[in-house]
């Protein structure tokens, strides 16, 4: 999402770069580039004349700050705009004094709601070591209910559903989760491919059986402006208190995420990236405001990293780091763990500092195959000593891979260039001591939520 945005947020910093001091022209001129590019993403027309508002009463005049550039300082003005038209803050998530937390989806048929039940029903049983129960309310989709057990089996959380009517299955559903003992209660309502009376009407009876503590609404961020539309009409019967973005990494636009919260006043508390049920995170205004200009976004790089890092796994990869042992073995291991954080395309976005051009970049995560091929047809002694790996190894590697030799040499070669820096990292003082606390610390407390959960 956002890289035709980020792009021409770009184009206008570039040319910035290297002036002296702002004009009041300069700022116009940055202006009505911003104004065409947000435009041009589907913002709403009243978001994007607001937020250029700001922004020149902001620039225009402005002593700049004696450590930053003009390039810079429009840059850190533009920042904190999208930060506050995306929510300012990340939407805090509270608990019921008495469970269970009853959270009410709600939604246009084909917004991905169903799935992002089952996302979130994970993302809090994972992420916050809670037990969920689903509740399939939504009678008027066939096989909604089946796609929601199919869900819950997959993350292992139970669903709750019967033949009769949704309002007494989303009633049936409390008094379940209550005496299970569940506390997070998800309730996964009908929708209809348009706003009407019966769904509007039916939604409303649901949320009055329920009495949710939390009611979102789940928006398909590729529908643009209308999206914004849809969220107030749901609002204005429901009072919603956040919005769940699907499809996010289908939008290269992001106009919906961009509106949203200016025009409903409700922020976005989930966005989901992908089609798996872990490619679900929760939303940081200033993280994502961060990768629109280009920043990368490093937190959530970490946090996904310590989900997937395997503590001892680390501990070892470390020592060995420490002692310029890295070998193709623990190459794979990480290659492997890495695969677990998500697509390398999204990974990617989040390093900081990157070219744009590498940043949209397309990367195919099946280029790693054969990469894993090469190195599965070695030998356990040829993974831990290349150095041994003459032509006639060579040749049955490339063979047994599936590959040539000439790939097997470009591996043997950039593995060889890899193994001398992480030497020098190595002996670098302190950084390997610094590095190795830090990628043991996010596995010492991922490992202690999975010990606290049994």
């Amino acid at each position: 999402m956002f890289e035709s945005l980020s792009d021409r947020f770009d184009a206008v910093f570039s040319r910035l770069r290297g002036r002296g001091r702002l004009s009041e022209a300069d700022v116009d001129e940055a202006l009505r580039e911003i104004r065409l590019a947000l435009l041009q993403a589907d913002v709403h027309l009243r978001v994007v004349r607001d937020f250029v508002s700001r922004v020149r009463a902001e620039l225009v005049g402005i002593d700049l700050s004696q450590s930053l550039t003009p390039s810079q300082q429009v840059v850190k003005v533009v920042h904190e705009e999208l930060k506050r038209i995306l929510g300012g803050e990340t939407l805090k998530l509270t608990y019921a004094s008495r469970p269970p937390t009853v959270i009410l989806l709600a939604g246009l048929q084909g917004s991905g709601k169903t799935t992002a039940a089952g996302k979130l029903a994970s993302w809090y049983k994972k992420n916050q070591g809670r037990n969920p129960l689903l509740v399939g309310a939504d009678l008027q989709r066939p096989a909604a209910v089946e796609q929601l057990q199919v869900l819950g089996s997959q993350v292992g959380v139970p669903v709750f559903s019967e033949p009769s009517d949704p309002v007494t299955v989303a009633k049936k559903g409390l008094e379940e989760a209550i005496r299970l003992g569940r506390d997070v209660l998800i309730v996964d309502t009908a929708g209809r491919l348009a706003i009407d009376d019966e769904l509007m009407d039916e939604v409303r009876r649901i949320s009055e059986a329920t009495s949710p503590h939390y009611t979102f609404l789940v928006i398909d961020a590729m529908i643009g402006q209308d999206a914004v539309a849809t969220a107030e009409a749901f609002h204005h019967t429901l009072e919603l208190d956040g919005v769940i973005l699907t499809k996010v990494d289908g939008d290269a636009r992001g106009g919906a995420a961009l509106s949203v919260k200016e025009v409903v006043g409700r922020p976005i508390v989930f966005s989901s990236t992908g089609e798996k049920l872990g490619d679900f995170e929760q939303f940081h205004p200033d993280r994502m405001a961060d990768r629109i200009l280009g920043m990368g976004d490093v937190l959530t790089l970490i946090e996904k990293a310590e989900e997937t890092l395997d503590r001892q796994q680390a501990e070892e990869t470390m020592a060995r780091l420490q002692q310029g042992q890295f070998t193709l073995e623990d190459f794979l291991e990480q290659m492997q763990q890495v695969k677990k954080m998500g697509p390398l395309s999204g990974l990617v976005g989040m390093i900081p500092g990157l070219p744009k051009e590498v940043r949209n970049t397309e990367i195919d995560d099946g280029m790693m195959g054969p990469i894993e091929a090469i190195i599965r047809s070695m030998t356990p002694g040829e993974r831990r000593n290349p150095s041994i790996i003459n032509g006639s190894r060579r040749l049955r590697i490339a063979r047994g891979s599936g590959t040539t030799t000439t790939e097997v040499n470009n591996l043997l070669d950039r593995f060889k260039q890899m193994q001398g820096m992480m030497r020098q990292m190595a002996s670098m003082p302190g950084l390997a001591g610094r590095a190795a606390r830090r990628a043991t610390s996010g596995a010492k407390r991922v490992n202690n939520k999975k010990k606290k959960r049994r």
